[in-house]
């Protein structure tokens, strides 16, 4: 079973509790949710293609990044 990130469990709480500018609000956090979602997807995939036997900075604070993203 996958948990739903919070992001999107307070765009559903904001648009069922509250007019039409949280409506928008909500709208923005879904929107940010999956930018994020394709964001670190990108950083994934350019990971996996690096050569990994190298210690590159830029690698270490890609996958900081994706900790940081996945983190609940």
């Amino acid at each position: 079973m996958t948990t739903q990130p919070e992001a999107l469990k307070q765009a559903e709480e904001l648009e069922a509790r509250f007019g039409n500018i949280f409506r928008q609000a909500a709208a923005e956090l879904r929107r940010l949710h999956e930018v994020n979602q394709e964001l670190l997807a990108a950083v994934k995939d350019l990971i996996n293609c690096a050569d990994t036997n190298r210690d590159w900075t830029e690698l270490k604070a890609a996958r900081a990044a994706i900790a940081k993203g996945e983190a609940k």
